[in-house]
């Protein structure tokens, strides 16, 4: 195991032994793991989804002040992410995993939730939430992709995965953080693994050659509830997906930008992410 893949295991074993469910389940013909904490709140279940390169353990800070609001809380590994297995190698990519998502709300969630979705899992949220609504009762979108894009800016943005140097990953990290963490750029060579992997390559690739995005009208008739957190030190998207979501989000949406917040506040400030997320539900009486 190299060191990267040992820093997520101990991570891991933290969390199980504070009595988080790490397990595998087949969904959609695919070998899934995810975490599940049962919650002592009131509310729907939580299902966080991370994005590309991310993994379930991004939210792991998040899990146990979610759990006082929530009646569950739930973070899978998106195929190829985390601890789930290597997948998808066609021109179909980011579709499979849209379809193992799906999957996983039919199989193992069971119940309308709220559905938190960061970087390209806020791009398969909607989708979800546009396509299945019946699975989604309020929709959180952090830093989400999926807004239309020129190719000039799509390339670029799709662009900064492709690593290949420490330099390339130092890079990578500042524009994930408000501040990004010392031990982050000192272990560089470490975290290229995240963003070489064959699946988050050809996920890059198939979004860049099919030019992915979301149908505007698809995010104009959302129905549920809306929240999109945006961070007012956002490096890794470009302000026009900020725009695009402003435009074509329904009048229900609250859209907040917020300083202190990079692209994953879910890692960096995880107590103030919670307390947006709890707000929200409580304003939309979930």
């Amino acid at each position: 195991m190299d060191l990267m893949g040992g820093m997520q295991e101990a991570m891991r074993r933290v969390l199980v032994a504070r009595g988080v469910e790490s397990e595998t389940v087949n969904v959609g013909g695919q070998a899934v793991h995810h975490y599940a904490l049962e919650g002592q709140g009131k509310g729907p279940p939580v299902v966080l989804v991370h994005g590309l390169g991310g993994s379930a353990n991004g939210f792991g800070r998040t899990f146990f002040g979610l759990a006082k609001r929530f009646s569950r809380v739930l973070a899978p590994d998106l195929p190829g992410h985390g601890f789930s297995g290597e997948f998808c190698g066609g021109p179909t990519c980011v579709q499979s995993q849209f379809d193992v998502l799906r999957a996983y709300f039919e199989e193992v969630v069971k119940t309308p939730a709220l559905v938190v979705g960061n970087s390209l899992g806020g791009a398969m949220a909607v989708n979800l939430a546009s396509e299945h609504s019946a699975w989604v009762k309020a929709l959180a979108l952090v830093a989400p992709a999926g807004a239309e894009l020129t190719p000039q800016a799509l390339a670029a943005l799709l662009g900064h995965f492709a690593v290949k140097s420490s330099a390339d990953v130092r890079a990578l990290t500042r524009k994930l953080f408000h501040q990004p963490p010392l031990g982050a750029l000192l272990l560089a060579p470490a975290l290229r693994r995240l963003y070489t992997t064959p699946t988050v390559q050809a996920l890059a690739a198939d979004a860049l050659a099919t030019q992915a995005s979301i149908a505007p009208q698809a995010v104009r008739d959302l129905k549920m509830p809306v929240l999109f957190l945006w961070g007012g030190s956002e490096r890794l998207l470009p302000p026009e997906i900020l725009a695009w979501y402003r435009q074509h989000l329904p009048a229900q949406a609250e859209v907040h930008v917020v300083e202190g917040f990079g692209h994953v506040p879910q890692m960096e400030r995880p107590d103030a992410f919670v307390s947006h997320l709890v707000g929200f539900a409580d304003r939309a009486r979930l």
